[in-house]
């Protein structure tokens, strides 16, 4: 009877320790990356309430940001495995397309969109 309850307890301690996820390369890339940058005009000044579009390019699904009074936007929590293509647009101007790569292993990557308004 003892020994069936040391066999119990040890296979009970054994499901505990292979219920602690163990921390890998995987849970890294489960918190994602964070897309940040400003929209500027050609002489540095932000661009307020311009909207930053941010294509995802496997689904072709699309975020939009509006941008604060300092032109800063950000996209948090990005899959590292995908592709994105992200630009700018206010009052009919465009920036140009920026691509984030799925090559580029930064967790934060910085990107100045800029509009010329002419």
């Amino acid at each position: 009877m003892r020994k069936l309850r040391l066999v119990a307890c040890a296979l009970v301690l054994i499901g505990l320790v292979g219920a602690v996820p163990i921390a890998s390369g995987k849970d890294k890339a489960a918190t994602g990356r964070l897309l940040t940058g400003k929209v500027l005009d050609r002489r540095d000044n932000p661009m307020p309430n311009s909207i930053v579009y941010l294509t995802n390019t496997r689904t072709r699904a699309v975020k939009t940001y509006i941008v604060s009074a300092d032109g800063a936007y950000h996209f948090p929590e990005l899959s590292p495995n995908i592709d994105y293509e992200v630009y700018a647009q206010r009052e009919g101007r465009k920036s140009d397309t920026k691509t984030v790569s799925q090559f580029d292993d930064r967790t934060q990557v910085n990107i100045i969109l800029r509009i010329d308004m002419k």
